[in-house]
């Protein structure tokens, strides 16, 4: 696979209100977002040109810049709007959108009171990370760093230093041969991959760990709903890492893994199975739906 640059694409980013061609969307080496990680982003997904759950993805970007201690300069309609600006800027119908807010370069030191907020939209074309063939399912390494108390860190927040973590327990398990990293929490209770939640099926019931220390994902809510659609019994809790091996099946969810299944994790294998299957086939057809059809469906 050959890997294109970030920085040397053609097309359009949305920043600071203007359309900036991508190759001359730049910011300095001394912004605080850089060197402090106090930037906030959202990873969202357009399909047939409509960017899934927009809103609420808008609201959660507000949201974590407000836990990190800033406010973004924009209204969640102003948001909204340049999310779908971009997307048709470049032409797209198929997408992966990445609104990004941060510090920017007025105080370079812990405090950034004075920091002006910046924020950004990019889009590109993006299939699903684990591709097309997933329904033979990923495999997990179990990773050794944890997902941190909520006193620890802005663990409600989608906060971009959060992902240093995630970033390091991916990069050990691909080193071992595997796709990815489940993650416990600083109790050593099952917390999620390193971009994405986890659930299993145990005894026909759908089961995913409770989000008291790491992202509620926006997907999560959205299959859960789908899963009561179909009658399955849904059940958030804490799960301990010796229940694994008792589960019939296991899959993530996510924007950039969409509903994926899992075949391995650490040593344990599974089969991909109905359960899976149903709620794939059933996210794919909703993301195709209209928005106001998607908020209906998926109303709690």
């Amino acid at each position: 696979m050959v890997l294109v640059p970030f920085d040397d694409r053609d097309g359009l980013i949305w920043f600071d209100g203007v359309m900036v061609p991508w190759r001359e969307a730049k910011i300095h080496v001394l912004s605080h977002g850089l060197h402090y990680a106090s930037g906030v982003f959202e990873g969202e997904r357009a399909y047939s040109g409509n960017i899934f759950k927009l809103r609420a993805h808008t609201e959660r970007l507000i949201a974590s810049g407000r836990i990190l201690g800033f406010e973004i300069p924009y209204t969640a309609d102003q948001i909204d709007d340049a999310c779908r600006a971009v997307v048709a800027a470049n032409g797209l119908t198929e997408a992966y959108v990445r609104p990004l807010a941060w510090r920017g370069t007025e105080q370079l030191s812990v405090s950034a009171q004075q920091t002006k907020i910046h924020l950004m939209v990019a889009t590109w074309a993006w299939p699903n990370l684990f591709g097309d063939d997933r329904m033979k399912g990923v495999t997990l390494d179990i990773a050794d760093w944890k997902r941190p108390h909520p006193e620890t860190a802005p663990t409600a927040s989608k906060a971009a230093g959060l992902y240093m973590i995630g970033t390091l327990a991916k990069h050990t398990a691909e080193a071992k041969g595997f796709n990815d990293a489940l993650m416990l929490d600083w109790r050593g209770y099952v917390a999620e991959g390193t971009g994405a939640n986890v659930f299993f099926v145990f005894n026909g019931e759908v089961h995913t760990p409770t989000p008291d220390c790491f992202l509620d994902g926006i997907t999560r809510r959205v299959v859960m709903s789908l899963a009561r659609a179909r009658q399955y019994t849904v059940v958030e809790r804490h799960i301990m890492p010796d229940e694994i091996a008792k589960a019939s099946e296991v899959f993530l969810v996510g924007t950039a893994a969409e509903v994926t299944p899992v075949r391995q994790i650490g040593d344990m294998h599974f089969t991909p199975g109905e359960v899976t299957r149903t709620l794939l086939g059933d996210f794919e057809a909703l993301v195709r739906k209209s928005p106001a059809e998607v908020e209906l469906l998926t109303a709690a």
